[in-house]
């Protein structure tokens, strides 16, 4: 079990047993603490017990690069319509959040990662979160295995030349799956859209990934100016008889 001790705004992922060094003093956490609990350092200070959420994940697993943001991964899990029937190939793992998220909503996921050092850090978050059970990570190129994937309902692309996976996606995708790629530039996502096209997938759409947060202030009310506000584009399309 995995747990996020939240206190005075400092928040930790940690096991029960683990002792925490913090500048608000020491913090062991009990073995047999519960969601809820109060545990306080040996300074008095107070934190509190809390389940995780993917979105805590996202903030305290180790990174090994640019992770796809929350956000992007809403609108892929809703625009797709992923659930818990899925079966998911997922190509790129990174730092595995994509691939977490899909196992917590109850998908089965193959993921694949040639990076031996991003496939290590990935192999561990995934078992941080607790979905290595829903999540297989495999290390190597996807390429030197299309001949044998088959029988997925999506397949959920971060990839350069995402293309070489596309043109092989009527033969791994069951009739009605979803493919979708997410693209950092327009490019990627164009020959991503012509490779659709090219094998007869349909639905095909692209969209710019854009969030801004409202920032209000004594002299009135705009987007904030600072954080990101787009990440990439995501790719669309469906395999149909």
């Amino acid at each position: 079990m995995i747990v996020l001790v939240v206190g005075e705004n400092r928040e930790y992922l940690c096991h029960p047993g683990d002792e925490i060094g913090t500048d608000l003093g020491i913090l062991i956490v009990p073995e047999d603490v519960k969601m809820g609990d109060t545990v306080e350092t040996h300074l008095g200070k107070k934190f509190t017990v809390m389940e995780p959420r993917v979105t805590d994940f996202f903030h305290h697993l180790e990174r090994t690069g640019a992770p796809i943001l929350p956000r992007d991964v809403g609108l892929i899990i809703g625009m797709a319509g992923i659930g818990s029937n899925d079966r998911i190939l997922d190509v790129g793992t990174g730092t595995g959040i994509l691939s977490i998220c899909l196992g917590k909503v109850g998908a089965s996921v193959i993921t694949y990662e040639k990076n031996a050092k991003f496939f290590e850090v990935a192999q561990s978050n995934i078992k941080k979160a607790g979905v290595e059970e829903m999540v297989e990570v495999r290390e190597g190129d996807v390429i030197e295995d299309l001949d044998v994937l088959n029988d997925f309902s999506v397949i959920t692309l971060d990839m350069k030349d995402a293309e070489l996976v596309v043109k092989h996606a009527r033969k791994i995708l069951r009739t009605g799956g979803i493919l979708v790629a997410y693209s950092p530039f327009i490019e990627s996502a164009k020959r991503v859209v012509e490779c659709a096209k090219d094998v007869s997938l349909s639905d095909i759409k692209t969209i710019d990934t854009v969030q801004r947060e409202m920032e209000f202030g004594t002299r009135g009310t705009r987007p904030q100016t600072i954080g990101v506000g787009h990440s990439g584009y995501l790719t669309f399309a469906r395999k149909y008889a």
